[in-house]
């Protein structure tokens, strides 16, 4: 351990007690760097948006990030990166209808209108891995619904981009649980960490 073989060179004055201090310091200023290093993507999504029809959107690609953020791909060619205010508007106003109960996203009928014609853009942002994150205060009102499961599926563009962005986000999740249960002492003993939680993909 580099602490510890730094230590060495100031002589043997230095006593077993303050080794040992020194190095489990650094072993727990490490881990800790790792584990908030993979909790920042863990809980960050990149997203891209396409229009496939005008007006209407899916989810072309995601994944973990160290901030979130949404790139809208238009018919015309063109990209945009949406700011956090618009983010949040959209959110605000698709979370309206979900309270008084218009919106596809929670309607039994929104997966087959997503597979046939898209989603408006606010409802493609709640159905990305961003949504979780910018649309959190909306709470069970989406997130626990099961038509919302079944419709934000059928809001990518390919089945295999939703594969690929449950595969990605698992893998995060997976990272960040082995970081918090990797907490190697001096003498090699492990202290047990939290475990994995589920996380936007219920893995």
């Amino acid at each position: 351990m580099k602490y510890i073989k730094k230590l060495s060179r100031y002589g043997t004055g230095v006593g077993l007690g303050a080794l040992l201090a020194v190095g489990l310091g650094g072993c727990q200023q490490r881990d800790s760097q790792e584990q908030s290093s993979t909790q920042t993507q863990e809980k960050n999504a990149f997203v891209v948006i396409e229009e496939v029809k005008p007006g209407r959107y899916k989810i072309a690609e995601e994944f973990p990030a160290k901030e979130t953020r949404i790139i809208l791909k238009k018919l015309d060619g063109t990209e945009k990166v949406l700011t956090r205010e618009e983010m949040d508007a959209l959110v605000k106003k698709e979370a309206a209808k979900i309270d008084n109960g218009t919106s596809p996203l929670t309607s039994p009928q929104g997966a087959q209108m997503a597979q046939q014609g898209g989603l408006s853009l606010g409802e493609a942002i709640l159905a990305s891995a961003a949504g979780a994150i910018i649309g959190s205060w909306i709470g069970s009102r989406l997130f626990n619904n099961p038509n919302y499961r079944q419709t934000r599926r059928s809001g990518y563009k390919t089945p295999a981009a939703y594969n690929r962005s449950v595969n990605s986000f698992k893998k995060a999740s997976s990272t960040r649980s082995r970081s918090a249960t990797r907490r190697t002492g001096f003498f090699g003993g492990t202290r047990g960490g939290s475990g994995a939680r589920s996380g936007f993909f219920g893995g």
